[in-house]
């Protein structure tokens, strides 16, 4: 049997492993001068490799398609990813939120894991290899064209990622290949990004981090989804875990629609943020507002909340009326912010869209179209949250190809 991978990143590089190992020819076709250029650059160099956490609590976290992934999460669990890591010679440490790194914090040794079961395997690499086109002969599968030459082959797997960081090699070839055999392709679009804010408040704001805050997304006045965490104001907008991830709920949605709320006490009602205000004015009563203000808020955050609030920060706290208090409570409870677009695919961590899962069987990541054709990984309209589910998604998947491409 012999099996064409296009693509040595997370997804082909398993799906390589568990093919070799289960008796196929494998070559594995990068168009890159080594593998997993794109691993190398996750988590900020240190590579978020999984979460770990149960199947049934990994689902919740998948954005898009969660039912299609249920087969191939409980079969390649995060368990059984960092099994094959230190298996592999990769210690491993588990940190906040689940979230798996190698012990190392280099991303470079979980690459080097995969590649070296993969040659242990027998899986044979051809890199500077770009992939021209899958071939069919009658319908049916007859090889790939590298470079300009025709190979023949059994099997393909398209592991070939999706748009983001484009100078990784992610430049949408596996969408290219899914439509010329008559695949649809879910529009991609960028995901875990920032979003770009309407005015200029966010400039005023730009490297303030806030902990523990609640952004909340309303469509056509009603809630849409609320994520409660950390946010980074930037000079474009809101970045930080929870803008990144609300960037995946509303990729799809025409964000001109979309209003978001920023809550920057959400531990405290409106009635005991009141107090705390009542309490504070009536302690320094012949102080500047926005001095005060800095008792409850980051400084950074003042001006652009007192603006909101359309109240000068040089009011004497003792001059503040009820009303212009509850206009205060409500800019602190209810930051509206506009938002404009989503940052683009070069910053993006993930694309959403991709290969329509509809059709492709999700036991073996196998085209229903196409015999002998199989898609993993990112190429697939599959997506999750930050924290490592996305990687984990590409082994499970990767895992699923590997172990039944070599079924007739």
């Amino acid at each position: 049997m012999e099996v064409a991978v296009i693509g040595a990143g997370a997804s082909g590089l398993m799906c390589a492993c568990e093919a070799a190992k289960r008796g196929a020819s494998v070559t594995v076709y990068e168009k890159n001068e080594k593998a997993g250029k794109k691993l190398y650059i996750t988590g900020k160099g240190r590579c978020n490799v999984t979460n770990n956490v149960s199947p049934d609590d990994f689902l919740p976290a998948v954005v898009s398609n969660p039912a299609f992934l249920m087969g191939a999460i409980h079969s390649f669990t995060p368990t059984d990813m960092c099994v094959f890591l230190e298996d592999g010679g990769c210690p491993i440490v588990t940190e906040r939120g689940g979230r798996v790194f190698p012990a190392s914090g280099k991303a470079s040794d979980v690459t080097k894991c995969l590649v070296r079961a993969c040659e242990d395997a027998g899986v044979k690499f051809r890199y500077g290899a770009n992939v021209d086109k899958i071939l069919l002969r009658d319908g049916r599968l007859h090889g790939v064209s590298v470079n300009g030459e025709d190979i023949c082959c059994d099997k393909v797997a398209v592991c070939t990622g999706g748009k983001t960081y484009p100078l990784t090699g992610s430049t949408g070839d596996g969408y290219f290949f899914a439509e010329s055999l008559g695949h649809s392709v879910v529009a991609p679009r960028p995901a875990l990004c920032g979003v770009n804010i309407s005015g200029d408040f966010c400039r005023k704001m730009q490297g303030l981090t806030l902990k523990n805050v609640t952004l909340t997304a309303y469509t056509d006045g009603k809630i849409f989804k609320s994520l409660f965490g950390e946010l980074l104001f930037s000079h474009y907008g809101v970045t930080g875990p929870i803008a990144l991830t609300m960037s995946s709920y509303l990729s799809r949605l025409d964000v001109s629609r979309v209003k978001l709320v920023l809550d920057f006490k959400p531990a405290l009602s409106d009635e005991i943020l009141d107090k705390r205000l009542l309490r504070d004015f009536a302690e320094n009563q012949n102080k500047d507002l926005g001095n005060v203000l800095t008792l409850l808020l980051p400084k950074a955050a003042v001006t652009p909340v007192l603006e909101r609030a359309r109240i000068s920060p040089a009011k004497k706290v003792n001059s503040v009326s009820r009303t212009e208090r509850g206009a205060l409570l409500s800019a602190v409870k209810r930051f509206e912010m506009t938002p404009k677009s989503l940052r683009g695919f070069d910053e993006a961590v993930i694309t959403s869209g991709g290969v329509n899962v509809r059709e492709i069987n999700p036991k073996t990541m196998e085209s229903k179209l196409v015999p002998g054709v199989y898609f993993c990984g990112e190429v697939l309209d599959v997506d999750a949250c930050t924290g490592g589910y996305n990687l984990q998604i590409a082994f499970s998947t990767g895992h699923a190809c590997g172990a039944h491409i070599n079924d007739f």
